[in-house]
């Protein structure tokens, strides 16, 4: 039996990773900053599934939360078969409207942890010859948007570079690019989406089944839903002016976690 350990796993996407993984008969590592949380979701994928959940409590925003992940990836004794790093948050306000300390808490998690959390894996995966990681980005690495959109298309581009250099190890990685999906993503980070069309609402479920099936196909970048693959073709031929317009009137993160 294979083992996965999933980052933010016990809301949004990554409880919907959680879910669907446990469903299919992977044992877990669920790591979050609630423990009492965790515990809940460990108890119940347990009895409903019969699969083992391992809990550990971590916050990505410290050294000490990243190293406590690390350690758990690179045991050669009970292996982690694939990563799933899907903590990250979105800050309220445009730039210079948000705090410094914020900004550098969101590169933490969302670029340093990443980082050190997928070399961790990838190294012990790489000495099996199998394991895979999907890195969750958000379609916001294609458009001008702050220091979110930047960190995630660093995400991007830093899961391609490994992948290609991986090439033929046995070990996958892929990022994964979101829209707007319905988790509680917004409501923590404060973010209004009264304004933000009802089509381009993404199901958390469904999500993960595309996501893991592209990963199955040897895909380095997922954008897994038609209407996303069309916007984000046509982003890719129209004006940065226009993109950033856009931007501003369909709210200011497209947190996906």
């Amino acid at each position: 039996m294979t083992r996965a350990l999933i980052t933010g796993s016990t809301t949004g996407i990554g409880a919907a990773f959680a879910r669907r993984l446990a469903a299919d008969g992977h044992d877990l590592v669920l790591v979050a900053r609630d423990t009492e949380r965790l515990r809940e979701q460990a108890t119940e994928l347990h009895d409903r599934h019969g699969i083992e959940a391992e809990v550990l409590t971590a916050d990505l925003a410290g050294d000490e939360g990243i190293e406590a992940v690390a350690a758990r990836l690179g045991d050669r004794r009970d292996p982690v078969d694939l990563l799933v790093n899907n903590a990250g948050f979105g800050n309220r306000g445009r730039y210079l409207e948000t705090s410094m300390s914020d900004e550098l808490r969101m590169l933490k998690v969302h670029c340093e942890a990443v980082l050190r959390l997928t070399s961790a894996a990838t190294a012990a995966m790489r000495e099996r010859g199998r394991g895979g990681v999907v890195n969750v980005a958000s379609v916001a690495a294609f458009l001008p948007r702050g220091t979110y959109g930047a960190s995630k298309a660093w995400v991007v581009q830093f899961t391609q570079g490994a992948a290609k250099d991986l090439a033929g190890s046995g070990v996958r990685l892929m990022a994964l690019c979101p829209g707007f999906v319905r988790t509680e993503f917004h409501e923590r980070a404060e973010i209004g989406t009264d304004n933000i069309p009802g089509w381009m609402w993404l199901d958390a479920d469904k999500l993960v089944a595309a996501a893991l099936a592209d990963l199955a196909r040897g895909r380095t970048v997922s954008v897994p839903d038609p209407r996303y693959k069309t916007l984000m073709g046509l982003a890719k031929v129209a004006p940065r002016g226009l993109l950033a317009g856009i931007d501003s009137r369909t709210g200011r993160k497209y947190g996906p976690q």
